[in-house]
């Protein structure tokens, strides 16, 4: 009996396959369903049940591709209503060899939400592990506000979930979340991949908190809901019919130039330093580590797409990050890159670059400038630099007559990511003045920039 862990990068998702024997059962899986294939062929074992933990909102579910292909079921929560699977309820139980996973009913993330324990039946009935969804990570629990007429209730059911069903498995049971550091489901992940429901009962801060205080804490969380969730809870009700990864063109700069002209949006997935450096004209830099996080807020699904790399073996892992969360029209791609596009005589933009030293004295001088924070409020809230405008880069596109255009603008973030994707944004609406302060919080932190909060 083994537990496959399957980690899906940029949307920091984490589903599983459970294989003993010659039979397999998988765990939340993504919408590129081939690793689970060339896992069960390597195990040689065949799936027969697909189990699905909740309704998620982030990522393009395999459920519906993985069943039509292998003849699995799948098994959903009683809670939700899915087309493609089977609902479950609290109680029943599914073989898998010699391994056993039960259902338990934890709402209050979603309201159908379920964890599903794990007993080898070779030794006892007792869990050996619980595979959580999004109900239990580790350093931190669900979130609550996806009903937000009903936190206090979800806020209720979520912790009657975690100390009445999950915590009393037993100390010693391994915990297997849906999503690890990163997520945007959660906000204070640990960055290890590994914990058991002991070491959370004891460490992770939420589990800490009494009943009315943990009732408090969680229906007065801020998060953010980018418009994409609403896309793929959509597709997740209905689930993706079996398909392929989009097959891009390879354009060199003349014909990929004239598919820009033609209305294609050009998506530069490279480092902030790359585009800062050089850019296709009204590009936008969208760097791969924070592309799941705000590309849903930016980037319509009906827009085809033309990708910048930094190198072209990075095609295929860009392809299927963009195919998790529903991006299907990437219809072509820069070859040999920007160093073609700069080597044909196009024109290509800039963006100049502040170091957070030179920042520090602008400051001092009493420079004429707007500093445009772009961080999640609770970061802006912890400490910012005085006098900054804080918009959230996912309300930025809708915020942008708030901006001057006769001052310069200096875009800031964490460390520089998310403000590189902020100036693109207003370069692409014209903004003539805009500069990108490299490493950001970080680095104004290194040189002790002044920090108020």
């Amino acid at each position: 009996m083994r537990i496959e862990t399957i980690k899906s990068d940029g949307v920091a998702h984490l589903s599983y396959m459970v294989i003993d024997g010659n039979a397999a059962a998988v765990i939340d899986p993504r919408r590129d369903v081939d690793v689970y294939l060339q896992v069960a062929r390597r195990e040689g074992a065949n799936i027969t049940h697909v189990f699905e933990t909740h309704r998620n909102e982030d990522y393009v579910v395999g459920s519906r591709s993985l069943a039509a292909v292998t003849g699995a079921e799948v098994l959903h929560g009683r809670g939700g209503q899915v087309d493609h699977a089977r609902p479950v309820e609290e109680g029943e139980s599914f073989d898998i060899g010699k391994a056993r996973l039960t259902v338990l009913e934890t709402p209050g993330h979603t309201f159908d939400s379920i964890s599903l324990t794990l007993a080898d039946r070779n030794f006892s009935e007792a869990p050996v592990a619980v595979f959580t969804g999004d109900t239990l990570f580790i350093g931190d629990v669900g979130r609550t506000d996806f009903y937000p007429d009903r936190r206090e209730e979800m806020a209720e059911k979520l912790y009657d979930s975690l100390f009445g069903k999950l915590l009393p498995l037993g100390d010693g049971v391994q915990l297997y979340p849906a999503h690890g550091a990163g997520s945007v489901c959660g906000g204070g992940m640990a960055e290890r991949e590994f914990s058991t429901l002991g070491y959370e009962r004891r460490f992770n801060p939420r589990l800490q908190l009494e009943r009315d205080a943990f009732i408090r804490a969680k229906s007065g969380e801020h998060h953010y809901q980018p418009p994409y969730f609403r896309h793929m809870e959509a597709l997740n009700d209905r689930g993706v019919e079996p398909d392929a990864l989009p097959r891009p063109a390879a354009l060199p700069p003349g014909p990929f130039g004239e598919r820009r002209d033609e209305g294609l949006t050009v998506l530069d997935l490279r480092t902030p330093e790359a585009f800062c450096g050089a850019h296709i004209p009204g590009s936008l830099s969208m760097p791969t580590a924070v592309a799941p996080g705000y590309i849903g807020w930016l980037v319509s699904y009906e827009t085809p797409l033309g990708l910048v790399l930094d190198d072209d073996a990075d095609l295929d892992r860009a392809l299927r990050e963009l195919y998790r969360l529903g991006y299907d029209r990437v219809e072509a791609y820069l070859t040999p890159g920007m160093t073609a596009w700069e080597a044909s005589g196009a024109d290509y933009g800039v963006v100049p670059t502040v170091s957070a030293a030179t920042l520090k004295q602008r400051y001092a001088q009493g420079d004429d400038f707007l500093l445009l924070d772009v961080r999640a409020i609770d970061e802006y809230e912890a400490g910012h630099l005085p006098d900054a405008t804080h918009i959230y880069l996912g309300h930025l596109a809708d915020r942008l007559e708030e901006l001057p255009r006769d001052v310069p603008i200096v875009t800031f973030c964490g460390s520089g990511k998310r403000a590189a994707v902020a100036a693109s944004l207003l370069k692409r609406h014209g903004f003539e003045q805009v500069e990108n302060c490299l490493g950001s919080m970080a680095a104004c932190q290194a040189v002790g920039c002044r920090i108020v909060d």
